[in-house]
């Protein structure tokens, strides 16, 4: 006798409708695959940790103002951020020219990008964070242990969940590894010992525009405004990263 015969006739109905239900939401969600291998120069000391770009990179459907190379999204704001930084003249245009001005600031500025999502599941097409099911992560031990020169990690996001910094900490528990607090102002420092090296890890913050409510919230923020009310979350985001990616 299987569970549902042995059922009564109401439960038994409920129990196929759950049970098809449960098989429409796993047809309907996807596999989302990172696009792009980390882009590492040889003499890196400092890693920019992200999770996985939006769903339209893994298919090739990207806009015209896109660029297909990592944080290439038209919306995405860390390519304005280092341009604004660096003075560099960014164009943001999906051609090879637009690649290759990144690589080489990267290349010039010992700046690799290595995002912690390899795959995962999704049932929307959006680029949310939450919305990632199934994670299937990087290894990014294994390429700070293969590039000796790195010294720091740049999250792109805090500890929220499945944010950058709450894969690393999932990914490295398993390592025996543990982030030890430096500075809980905001953006937070934590460090850990990797052999015998010591790796410093600063959650930025995430240059999605998602993250505009909770810079709106921050007493810095709410202070420069009032005192000039043509600062930006985009200014905001700009005086964070200058101190550590100069």
């Amino acid at each position: 006798m299987t569970l549902e015969s042995s059922l009564k006739p109401s439960i038994q109905s409920l129990f196929i409708k759950v049970v098809n239900e449960k098989s429409e939401q796993i047809n309907m969600m996807f596999l989302h695959e990172h696009p792009y291998p980390p882009f590492i120069p040889d003499s890196a000391t400092k890693l920019i940790v992200g999770t996985i770009p939006p769903p339209r990179f893994s298919s090739g459907s990207l806009f015209k103002e896109d660029v297909d190379f990592c944080y290439g999204s038209k919306y995405g704001l860390l390519w304005p951020i280092l341009n604004k930084i660096f003075d560099l003249n960014l164009i943001y245009e999906n051609t090879q020219e637009a690649i290759n001005q990144r690589k080489s600031f990267l290349l010039k500025n010992r700046i690799g990008i290595c995002d912690m999502v390899e795959t995962c599941q999704r049932e929307k097409m959006d680029a949310s964070d939450l919305g990632m099911q199934d994670i299937k992560l990087r290894n990014l031990i294994d390429y700070i242990d293969r590039n000796i020169e790195i010294s720091t990690l740049l999250f792109m996001g805090g500890n929220s969940k499945n944010g950058p910094e709450y894969l690393f900490r999932s990914l490295i528990r398993s390592h025996q590894y543990n982030l030890i607090p430096v500075s809980t102002d905001r953006p937070k420092i934590h460090e850990f010992i990797f052999g015998e090296r010591k790796i410093k890890t600063i959650s930025l913050i995430s240059p999605s525009s998602a993250a505009n409510r909770s810079i709106g919230g921050d007493p810095y923020y709410k202070l420069q405004k009032q005192q000039n009310p043509k600062y930006t979350t985009l200014d905001f985001r700009i005086e964070q990263y200058r101190n550590f990616f100069r």
